[in-house]
């Protein structure tokens, strides 16, 4: 895997040479838009509707919309004066501990990995973050964009997650019909929380699959070959007004599910017991 950035974090007077590395990739099946009757792959093209033709990379300049159908013309020499000064360093920040910050605040993932002269500096941060249980807010430049990030430790290595900015998250007050939380039974309470203990396991990512994009796979290799291809049945749940009736349902369901999966949890912790 080839890295995206390299620099050197850097906190108090200590500076890690390392580098970036994309942490995940997104696993959609693409399609090519064609034209039906030839099948031709479709061309899009930079066309300026005032002029009638086709406009050159070298033609097309950066504006910011101020008022409908006027702009203000930036260039790049314009943001390049402006740009942060330390576009080589993570400047860590601050410690915190991770429970404290809510999901909704992480963009993407970025593995870091010692640079050149850097693995005792870099596996010293790391030991002195796990021992202490904390994360680094940082700041850094990629890609002459500035973003805020946390450094934490996972699975051994660090890690630097891209943040939004606190005025980037949207207020809960822009969501329509919230309103004020309704009455609740504390019986309707007490069954709710029961379903939710019901459903409750240890979080295993590997059981977790996309099913839909095992039936496009399944779809596009049917349209290769020739064989006729059957769509998987969906679930047609009963409409069910009355909530009380609908968790009251929901909880035989998962009661009789736990009790069917018991037998196969024991069998897997005696399998266990005998391997030792």
């Amino acid at each position: 895997m080839r890295s995206i950035w390299k620099g050197a974090i850097s906190f108090g007077l200590v500076n890690i040479p390392v580098k970036l590395y994309p942490a995940t990739e997104e696993k959609q099946i693409k399609f090519h838009f064609l034209h039906d009757k030839c099948q031709t792959p479709i061309q899009y093209q930079r066309r300026c509707p005032t002029c009638e033709r086709e406009v050159a990379n070298e033609e097309i300049v950066r504006g910011y919309e101020f008022e409908k159908g006027r702009h203000v013309i930036i260039s790049d020499q314009d943001l390049e004066e402006i740009a942060p000064e330390s576009t080589r360093t993570i400047d860590l920040i601050d410690f915190v501990n991770l429970s404290e910050i809510d999901p909704v605040y992480y963009a993407k993932s970025y593995y870091l990995g010692p640079g050149e002269g850097g693995h005792k500096a870099y596996a010293l941060l790391e030991r002195a973050m796990a021992e202490s249980g904390r994360i680094a807010i940082a700041r850094f430049t990629l890609r002459s964009k500035e973003s805020l990030a946390v450094v934490r430790v996972h699975d051994g290595a660090l890690m630097l997650e891209t943040m939004f900015y606190p005025d980037e998250i949207r207020p809960r007050e822009q969501i329509p019909d919230l309103g004020p939380a309704p009455s609740l039974q504390e019986r309707e309470v007490e069954m709710a929380v029961n379903l939710v203990e019901n459903l409750t396991a240890r979080f295993e990512p590997e059981k977790y699959t996309s099913e839909y994009r095992r039936a496009v796979r399944e779809l596009i290799e049917s349209r290769i070959t020739g064989e006729e291809f059957t769509a998987p049945a969906r679930p047609h749940p009963e409409k069910v007004v009355d909530l009380m009736e609908a968790l009251r349902a929901s909880l035989e369901q998962t009661e009789k599910k736990r009790a069917e999966e018991k037998p196969t949890v024991k069998k897997r912790r005696e399998s266990r017991l005998t391997a030792r």
